[in-house]
C-alpha cells in the first residue's frame, strides 16, 4: 500500500483530497490529511475508509519527521514560506514532494541534493502556476516542432464569480485567499514588449490594463503580474521580443481598486494603533489631510478627483467604508482592515459558484507568415466548497501525485511542469475531467 501525506486541508485542497480518496482503493493508497486545524482535516476525510485526519504542527520537528518518514509521497498545501521545512525533510528522508506554489530560492537550492536522493520536488503544479505552464508549453512546443518562431506570448488568468451569480457592482467575489487578493500586485511588474524592458511600479499597476475577450465569457481587463521576465528561460523563449503574464478582472475593476492603492489602504508594512474601536468611517478618514469642515465622503472624492456620481464612489460606498461599524481588530495593518471590510461583501454565498478564466495569446512566424493563436479556458465551480479554483489547483496536484507513484514521471530534482513528460499526461487527464482549452486562430 502506498501512503500519501497531504499537509494542509484548506479551501484549495478539497478537490485534491476528494480525488485521492475517490481513487484510493483502485490504486491501493492510504491518504493521511494533516492540518493544524484538525476539524478541517476531518471534514475533508469525512470518515473515508482509505483516509485519516490528523492534527499537524509543521514547526514540530519530531512530528514532521515522523509523518514524512511514514509516507511514500508528500503533498504540501501549506503557505509558500512553510514548504522549505517539509522539503528539507523530504530530501533527507528520500520522499517525493508535490506543491502548487512557486519555487522559492530556498527550494531551488535543494536541487542537487534532491537529485542525489533520487527524488522529485515538483512545484508550480496548480492553476497559476501550473495549468498555465503546461497548457502554454504544449502550444509552444507544437509551434516549434512545426517550424514556427514565437514573437509574442501573453498569458492571463483570473479567478472570478460565475456570471449567473455576479450580483454586486464590483463584479467580483473572493474565490481564493482574501489576503492574497488584497496584496496582489505588490512590488514592481516587469515584462518585455517588442524588445523593450518595461517596469510598472505598484502605484501605477492598475492604471495600465488591456481589454481581453475570452470565448463567450465577455470582456475582461488584464494587468501585469510581478515578474514576467523569468519565464523566458522557463519556457525556452530567451530571445522572444514580447512576453507578459497578467491577471484578469472584469472591466472597471482595476480603476476602482486603484482608489485603495492610491489611498494606502492596501499597505501591509505598518500597524495602525487603536484600531479595535475605530469605525470603518474613521479608518477611511485616516488617509486624508486634517479638515474638520469636510465630510469623509467629500475628502474621498476630492483626494481621488472623482464625483459622488462616479462608479468608483458608488462601489466604495457599497462596500461600507463610510459606515460607523467598528473594525474590531486590535492594532493591525491597513490591508488587514480592508480585507475584513471586503470579506463582508465579497464572500461567496451558500448558493454561489465561481469561474476560472485563462487565455494564452501567441504570435509566431511560420513559413514567412505572421499567425496569431488564442488558447482559452473556462472552468465553472460546483458550489462554494468545490469551487473551480479548488478544482483547477487540486486536480493537477492529485494527477501528478498519481503519476509519480505509478512511475510515469521519473524526473528527479527541483522541477516545474514545463517538460512534456509531465505536462502531457497531466493535461490529458485534466481534459477527461472537463478542463480543456479552446484554440482559435485570430
Amino acid at each position: 500500500m502506498k501512503k500519501i501525506l497531504v499537509i494542509g486541508a484548506g479551501r484549495s485542497a478539497v478537490t485534491l483530497i476528494k480525488y485521492l480518496l475517490d481513487n484510493a482503493k483502485a490504486n491501493n493508497w492510504f491518504v493521511r490529511v494533516a492540518d493544524f486545524l484538525e476539524d478541517l482535516a476531518k471534514e475533508a476525510v469525512a470518515n473515508h475508509s482509505s483516509g485519516k485526519a490528523i492534527f499537524f504542527n509543521v514547526t514540530d520537528d519530531m512530528q514532521r519527521e515522523s509523518e514524512i518518514s511514514d509516507s511514500d509521497i508528500v503533498i504540501s498545501m501549506l503557505p509558500t514560506r512553510m514548504h522549505i521545512l517539509v522539503a528539507k525533510d523530504c530530501v533527507r528522508l528520500g520522499k517525493n514532494l508535490v506543491t502548487a506554489s512557486y519555487v522559492s530560492k530556498e527550494i531551488l537550492a535543494l536541487d542537487e541534493k534532491a537529485k542525489q536522493a533520487g527524488i522529485i520536488l515538483l512545484n508550480e503544479i496548480g492553476l497559476d502556476p501550473g495549468i498555465d505552464h503546461m497548457s502554454a508549453m504544449q502550444v509552444i512546443d507544437e509551434i516549434k516542432v512545426n517550424g514556427g518562431e514565437l514573437t509574442s506570448f501573453k498569458s492571463y488568468c483570473g479567478g472570478l464569480v460565475h456570471p449567473d451569480f455576479d450580483n454586486n457592482p464590483w463584479n467580483y467575489k473572493f474565490t481564493w485567499n482574501p489576503r492574497n487578493v488584497v496584496l496582489a500586485g505588490k512590488g514592481t511588474a516587469q515584462y518585455i514588449k517588442q524588445g523593450r524592458y518595461k517596469y510598472i511600479p505598484y502605484h501605477k499597476l492598475f492604471e495600465r490594463t488591456e481589454i481581453i475577450s475570452v470565448l463567450n465569457a465577455g470582456e475582461f481587463e488584464g494587468y501585469a503580474n510581478r515578474d514576467s521576465l523569468s519565464y523566458r528561460k522557463a519556457y525556452g523563449l530567451d530571445k522572444i521580443p514580447t512576453l507578459l503574464r497578467g491577471t484578469l478582472r472584469r472591466k472597471g475593476f482595476c480603476k476602482s481598486w486603484n482608489m485603495f492603492v492610491q489611498l494606502g489602504m492596501t499597505e501591509d508594512t505598518y500597524v495602525v494603533e487603536n484600531t479595535e474601536n475605530m469605525t470603518y468611517r474613521e479608518f477611511t478618514n485616516l488617509f486624508f489631510p486634517f479638515n474638520n469642515k469636510c465630510t469623509v465622503e467629500k475628502k474621498f472624492c476630492d483626494y481621488l478627483n472623482i464625483s459622488v456620481d462616479s462608479d468608483e464612489f458608488k462601489k466604495a460606498k457599497w462596500l461600507g467604508i463610510f459606515i460607523d461599524k467598528k473594525v474590531g481588530l486590535k492594532d493591525v495593518t491597513p490591508a488587514k482592515i480592508l480585507q475584513k471590510i471586503l470579506e463582508e461583501k465579497w464572500s461567496l454565498a451558500s448558493q454561489d459558484k465561481d469561474m476560472i478564466v485563462m487565455q494564452h495569446q501567441f504570435e509566431y512566424v511560420q513559413d514567412g507568415e505572421l499567425k496569431k493563436l488564442n488558447s482559452s479556458l473556462l472552468v465553472f465551480g460546483d458550489d462554494p466548497r468545490y469551487t473551480s479554483m479548488a478544482k483547477t489547483v487540486g486536480l493537477p496536484v492529485a494527477i501528478a501525485t498519481k503519476l509519480i507513484l505509478n512511475g510515469d514521471i521519473n524526473s528527479v530534482g527541483v522541477k516545474i511542469p514545463t517538460t512534456k513528460d509531465i505536462y502531457a499526461p497531466v493535461l490529458k487527464e485534466l481534459e477527461e475531467n472537463g478542463i480543456n482549452f479552446v484554440e482559435e486562430l485570430v
